[in-house]
């Protein structure tokens, strides 16, 4: 089973492209499916329907109905691997369906929330302007936070005004900027070249104060403390900007697939998430504006 795994796990980096996070997600999965299997002494290579029924339907005494429809998404394409492999000949997971789970709407900051948390930043100090431009750049570009720490001095074209990222998939894409965020940037790397030792040779373009690149977790830290001092109670984190970004896109007129593009969404039922967004937002307005709500 060993191998098996190994090489369904180098088909998803390989072949597919999957991110690493997914492929750890679908890795964890299969290795669940394994421990059942080695309960009934069973081989993937000699399982039939019937015990994948069994075991999705241990799923769901401790898994929510997002990690259930995950698991059986692995199934399908585990067992559609080993045919295309010549392991077996149909997979008994064919017929697999997957459970409806409730709609989880994203959570999304007004526009004054986002101007309040983006002001927050002190910029008579250096950190200052580097934070005013990491929040400049996340709400102007909807980048993932995993690519804005990524991004080196070399992606971002500020005469031209856009950069360029890899996504999910080592999929490249180019965002727009906008001319605040162009503004924000500018000044945060003058004031890097004049004033920061520590790592000023660095390809990065956003550095903590030991000169490395900004991690994830910084900059969540980073986050929770102007959102703390914007008075913005509701939950949010890095990703709250970019879902952000999307619905206020949409809510000003953007269609579609222009959102798409820039999110860098492989599918666009993905972006949609958004489209419903910006529903509930004209449902309330009409529910605080109308005579007759």
């Amino acid at each position: 089973m060993d191998y098996l795994a190994d090489q369904f796990i180098n088909y998803l980096r390989v072949e597919q492209g999957l991110a690493d996070n997914t492929v750890e997600a679908y890795s964890r999965d299969l290795t669940r499916f394994f421990r059942f299997l080695e309960t009934k002494k069973l081989s993937p290579l000699r399982t039939h329907q019937d015990q994948i029924d069994e075991y999705v339907g241990t799923l769901g005494r401790d898994l929510s109905s997002r990690s259930v429809a995950r698991n059986i998404s692995v199934l399908r394409t585990f067992f559609r691997f080993l045919v295309s492999e010549n392991e077996i000949k149909e997979s008994p997971a064919r017929l697999l369906e997957t459970p409806r789970f409730m709609f989880r709407l994203p959570g999304v900051l007004s526009k004054g929330e986002v101007e309040r948390l983006i002001t927050q930043p002190d910029i008579s100090k250096p950190r200052g302007y580097r934070d005013r431009a990491m929040l400049e750049l996340l709400y102007a570009t909807g980048l993932r936070v995993s690519e804005l720490i990524n991004l080196k001095i070399s992606d971002v074209n500020l005469e031209a005004g856009y950069l360029k990222t890899m996504g999910k998939g080592s999929r490249e894409r180019v965002v727009p900027m906008g001319q605040k965020a162009i503004n924000a940037v500018n000044a945060y790397l003058s004031d890097r070249y004049s004033k920061m030792k520590k790592g000023a040779s660095s390809p990065y373009l956003f550095l903590n104060s030991r000169g490395h690149p900004m991690t994830r977790q910084g900059f969540w830290k980073i986050i929770k403390k102007y959102a703390i001092q914007a008075h913005i109670r509701k939950g949010i984190t890095p990703h709250s900007i970019r879902h952000s970004f999307a619905s206020h896109l949409l809510e000003a007129g953007a269609d579609l697939r222009s959102v798409q593009i820039m999110l860098g969404h492989a599918d666009i039922s993905t972006t949609q998430i958004y489209t419903h967004v910006t529903r509930e937002r004209l449902k309330e307005i009409h529910r605080k504006c109308h005579p007759r709500p």
